[in-house]
């Protein structure tokens, strides 16, 4: 999936309502991707359905759970700080339960008690139906439930939903993949998928809610399969769902990007022309070294393919850069394939060794960090420039915008996202949340567009 940068929130609430005074309160905070909100949205979903009320407020918890992410070299840190935080809250109220759950707990597992020993849990990914009953039996020591389940895909755990305009809806866990830098399959196991019929289940009830876009979400969510139905059929079983307007997914590897998925993007009006596509490098040398399973030239020719299928459509990827054995030269390959594909945003980051990953175990990191950074800077400068160029394109043009709600920086401004999935910024005037309006482009930076309501 694109780990862009590593995120904080805790579970949007609807209002307020009254609790019996018996129900326990759970605060979740979560860090990391898309993938992490829809597992704490389960998180959420296993514990009211066991009677835990959730409460946005941490100083009200009964039990506070910190949704951790391992991808970014840096997260350790930030949460083992963050934990430091939370525990204050035992301190004032010892019977409060201070857990860790996610990726990290898989990852680190043991070692987090070790450097948080007022932690009363570390659960794992594929723990989180048990929780209710962790939280039950826990008598003064740690307990640890990090175990991977290959059949365990939360059917029959409803999520509790963020509030937005959009839901997230997972559809295939763990990955099989096993890229050399990555450690996803390592903390979330291998790969499997929810049974459509789950998946046509959820997306309905969110329809009935009144959400007007779903998001899959896979490690590898175009590798999904459910007996004779793939992933192309699962869209094309999702658009027959009234109510749901717009189908997005995140994130597809290129091997599996079949022609069947083409086409079915092509015909169907409700699956967004947008296409987030993870490169990671322009040299084959690196691709070959990340095990990723194509070369450039494949990956330009299904870029080929995708637009001349559905011209005009959004292209996003992640790149890596200072990859170990990087050099010169493939970095030239990477800034080459960027400047030929001319994605409209790409999220970049600087190599770093993750321990447990065959890069970790087999490859020294020998590209100085300077060199990383001045790559990094590089590949940025050439990716806004070209961004801005794609957004002042659009200028006069009109594009349908799903608003959102208030723009950060004035109430009298509202923000949304175009089919492309571009930030539009527009007046507020009578537009409501959750609303199609069409917003004739006036302005745009490399991030954001700005425009005005079309009557």
């Amino acid at each position: 999936m694109a780990e862009a940068l590593l995120t904080i929130e805790s579970i949007d609430l609807k209002p307020a309502r009254q609790v019996p005074a018996a129900r326990k309160r759970v605060y979740i905070e979560t860090y990391g991707c898309q993938m992490n909100v829809s597992d704490s949205e389960i998180m959420a979903g296993a514990l009211g359905q066991a009677g835990y009320a959730e409460t946005p407020d941490a100083r009200l918890a009964d039990v506070i759970l910190v949704n951790t992410c391992a991808i970014r070299e840096n997260a350790e840190e930030r949460v083992i700080a963050r934990l430091s935080q939370l525990n204050g809250y035992k301190l004032r109220r010892p019977e409060v339960v201070l857990g860790v759950c996610g990726c990290m707990s898989k990852h680190l597992s043991e070692k987090l008690v070790d450097r948080a020993p007022y932690v009363d849990l570390v659960v794992g990914p594929d723990s989180y139906r048990r929780l209710p009953d962790l939280i039950g039996r826990l008598s003064g020591e740690p307990a640890l439930d990090v175990r991977l389940d290959r059949g365990e895909t939360y059917v029959g755990v409803d999520p509790v939903r963020r509030q937005g305009v959009n839901a997230w809806v997972t559809v295939e866990r763990g990955c099989d993949r096993f890229c050399t830098f990555c450690i996803v399959p390592y903390v979330r196991g291998r790969e499997r998928c929810v049974p459509a019929a789950e998946v046509a289940r959820q997306a309905q009830g969110l329809a009935e809610e009144g959400y007007r876009e779903v998001t899959l979400l896979g490690q590898t969510v175009n590798a999904y399969r459910d007996g004779e139905v793939d992933f192309a059929g699962l869209l094309r079983r999702l658009c027959r769902i009234d109510g749901i307007e717009r189908i997005r997914f995140t994130s597809p590897h290129p091997s599996e990007f079949t022609p069947g998925l083409i086409e079915t993007m092509a015909e169907e009006p409700k699956v967004c022309k947008h296409v987030h596509l993870p490169v990671q490098s322009g040299s084959d040398r690196i691709l070959t070294a990340m095990r990723r399973d194509y070369t450039s030239g494949k990956y330009l020719g299904l870029v080929d393919r995708i637009r001349a299928a559905m011209p005009g459509v959004a292209l996003t990827t992640d790149i890596i850069v200072g990859f170990p054995g990087e050099s010169e030269e493939d970095f030239r390959a990477t800034v080459d394939l960027m400047a030929r594909v001319r994605y409209d945003s790409a999220f970049t980051f600087i190599y770093s060794p993750r321990a447990g990953t065959a890069a970790y175990r087999e490859l020294a990191d020998d590209i100085p960090y300077d060199v990383k950074r001045g790559r990094l800077e590089a590949v940025v400068a050439l990716q806004e420039r070209v961004s801005l160029e794609i957004n002042r394109s659009l200028i006069g043009q009109a594009a349908r915008v799903l608003a959102e709600g208030e723009s950060k920086r004035s109430r009298e401004q509202f923000h949304g996202k175009t089919e492309g999935f571009k930030t539009a910024v527009f007046p507020r005037g009578a537009v409501r949340p959750n609303t199609f309006v069409d917003v004739r482009v006036t302005d745009a930076t490399s991030h954001t567009l700005f425009g005005e309501v079309v009557a």
